[in-house]
């Protein structure tokens, strides 16, 4: 059975999301996810696309990437991130052989029924992947996510993230985006606890 075409898009958000081989654990020491890092940005350097918001798990990423009307197409600029970090990763290793697990699966953002609802939702899912798997107990502790991007306006972040347009139309500053922002982010950790009851 062939591949289901991807549908590439201008002006578009992806959730764009991969897996290491196996699901292996094999982006757990942070010299690694700052490997990813580095690749992030060589790509932000050689595409015209904006970065919209990431998170480097242990066996897994998250990118929330935007294409751009004259950049490049999504397919393009996901399959330059995950060969730069494969080329990267067996020279530091020392090993041959593929390491990511299948191709990567995508959700466009403005093609879902409620695009404003599902930007919010992607991006604290994004954040709070690490308060799920158990390793902090707060997402702004921990360094290899975007959620601090979009909550303290002076935060040095290791690769350039664009804040959406829905966030900023959250408000007039920055710091009106910030609380408005908030609001969202309190109902979004009622809903995961309420979730995590049932589990």
């Amino acid at each position: 059975m062939p591949r289901q075409l991807r549908i590439q898009l201008p002006d578009a958000t992806y959730h764009a999301v991969s897996r290491c081989i196996e699901i292996k654990p094999l982006m757990r020491s942070p010299k690694i996810k700052n490997l990813m890092i580095d690749v992030l940005n060589l790509a932000l350097e050689k595409y015209n696309f904006q970065l919209i918001g990431y998170t480097i798990m242990d066996n897994h990423f998250h990118l929330y990437i935007k294409t751009v009307a004259e950049g490049e197409n999504i397919s393009r600029i996901m399959q330059f991130i995950k060969s730069q970090f494969t080329r990267r990763y067996n020279r530091m290793m020392n090993r041959t052989g593929p390491f990511w697990n299948e191709r990567f699966k995508d959700v466009i953002t403005e093609l879902t029924p409620n695009p404003r609802e599902t930007f919010f939702n992607t991006l604290l899912y994004l954040g709070y992947n690490p308060v799920r798997n158990g390793l902090v107990n707060d997402p702004r502790d921990y360094n290899y996510s975007s959620i601090k991007n979009y909550l303290d306006e002076n935060y040095l972040s290791p690769v350039q993230v664009t804040l959406h347009e829905y966030f900023l139309e959250l408000g007039n500053s920055f710091k009106d985006c910030v609380n408005r922002f908030l609001v969202y982010e309190e109902m979004y950790r009622k809903r995961i606890f309420h979730e995590s009851l049932f589990l």
